[in-house]
């Protein structure tokens, strides 16, 4: 493993036992022909009286999936939620009771001294600002993904989260998915060798996917708070389509790569130990959604990550589809010198090939092009240079690990969102982390859009200019 050995990774491994924070598993060998199957660590048990209060800022689909598995977290309730669109408030009390409190406005949710928690699932444009005012506010924080909307709206959401002292966790469950944690370790073992390259994608194929979402026909400047909604974002007039497929416009959105590339990230970097790539190079285009959107349907990046303790110089290939005719799906491809990792959804494979020391000779050679006499000569040089033919030390073609039956690695993400709360500990996904994910996706948003390429500082979380 040149100078990146078993030795040097293991010892990176063990002194970041909390490199997920509360994701801890064991395995178990399945039957000999199957998988081995993933173990979550049993949860510890909470008191009646351990009561965790949040409210929610925005009910749109993730806002709506982000409450419904926090309250599968024993001793969390619901106290509010705020949101634009009266539907969605009205919605909110006929899913988690009339005792819900709803209004537009979420600064009343920041001002309530019954709420512990703030969970934040707007408009990307959004994130920043509601993210730091509910951390001055003394209130611990999950923020959707993206962190911001853009880069160097950052540094001042990590600055609030460390003077606050409150969890403050982004929401990829990436993060905290086992399959992740679990590929960080057999990398970090050598069960692929030395770390060469990645091929990771995420691609869709249906109206929904590509943001087409569904807009309510009671949709209209009196049910829908437009103002309030453009916050910072250039004024124009009332439109419902940019309001509830806002995914798709600059203003309010980061595209495909701001939504999607930061999962990517996130598990990319939770299974390497990595920070970020030093360069960026995107290309792509808008094919097929033509719908008055100003983002690419599909868009392909180019990472240089350079050699860190935790890791050897290694690049990446990444990209997002949202017309892709063979169904859609996504994989995270880490090849290694020895062998390959695959991270398929809730799945990891490894496929091994480990090269001979001996370089051998016939076949595809010039050996076959070489006088007869001579050879005889090069045949008898080789076997007295490799007696013992240079032979790679045998091992399973393949192996393959898998999640328990039943696992959600979103409910895994939120739980330790309010297992930090209750242990006073940080999140494994702060701020920092945060944004160390969506740095290099915003950026390849920047070099999509200005035909260039990004020199990105991943220590300091700056574009280098």
């Amino acid at each position: 493993m040149s100078h990146y050995s078993r030795r040097k990774f293991v010892k990176t491994l063990t002194a970041g036992g909390a490199f997920a924070a509360g994701v801890g598993f064991t395995h178990a060998q399945a039957a000999s022909d199957g998988p081995i199957v993933l173990e979550e660590e049993p949860q510890t048990p909470v008191s009646p009286n351990d009561r965790i209060r949040v409210a929610a800022v925005g009910m749109g689909i993730m806002g709506f999936n982000n409450v419904r598995d926090s309250l599968l977290v024993p001793g969390v309730e619901l106290v509010a939620v705020a949101d634009l669109y009266d539907g969605h408030l009205t919605r909110s009390q006929e899913v988690f009771g009339k005792q819900v409190v709803t209004t537009r406005d979420y600064r009343e949710l920041i001002a309530r001294s019954d709420v512990d928690a703030i969970i934040i699932s707007t408009s990307d444009h959004w994130h920043d600002r509601i993210s730091i005012e509910a951390l001055n506010a003394g209130k611990h924080v999950y923020c959707e993904k993206p962190m911001v909307h853009k880069i160097e709206e950052g540094q001042a959401v990590i600055d609030a989260e460390k003077k606050s002292g409150k969890v403050f966790q982004v929401g990829s469950q990436y993060g905290s998915n086992m399959v992740f944690v679990k590929a960080k370790e057999l990398i970090a073992s050598g069960a692929i060798g030395e770390l060469i390259m990645a091929e990771v994608y995420y691609d869709r194929q249906s109206a929904n996917g590509a943001w087409q979402y569904s807009i309510p026909t009671d949709a209209s400047p009196s049910t829908v708070d437009w103002d309030k909604f453009l916050g910072d974002a250039p004024k124009r007039g009332y439109d419902a389509t940019r309001f509830f497929r806002w995914r798709n416009y600059q203003d309010y959105g980061t595209g495909v790569a701001g939504d999607l590339f930061v999962h990517l990230f996130t598990g990319l970097h939770v299974a390497t130990g990595g920070i970020g790539p030093e360069r960026v190079l995107a290309t792509g285009g808008l094919h097929y959604w033509k719908d008055g959107r100003d983002v690419p349907d599909l868009i392909m990046g180019l990472y240089d990550y350079a050699a860190t303790e935790h890791h050897p110089a290694f690049h990446v290939q990444m990209r997002c589809n949202f017309v892709d005719g063979s169904g859609g799906g996504s994989q995270v491809r880490l090849i290694g010198s020895e062998g390959v990792l695959y991270v398929e959804d809730d799945a990891i494979r490894i496929v091994n090939s480990r090269m001979a020391s001996a370089p051998g000779y016939g076949g595809w050679d010039t050996y076959n092009t070489f006088s007869e006499a001579q050879q005889k000569e090069f045949a008898a040089w080789y076997k007295e240079k490799y007696p013992d033919e240079g032979l790679p030390m045998q091992g399973p073609a393949e192996v393959r690990y898998k999640t328990p039956e039943g696992y959600n690695a979103h409910v895994a993400h939120v739980r330790n969102f309010y297992r930090c709360i209750r242990e006073g500990t940080k999140a494994f996904e702060d701020g920092t982390f945060g944004l160390r994910a969506a740095g290099p996706a915003l950026a390849t948003n920047m070099s999509y859009f200005e035909q260039r390429i990004i020199k990105w500082d991943p220590r300091t979380m700056r574009v280098v200019k």
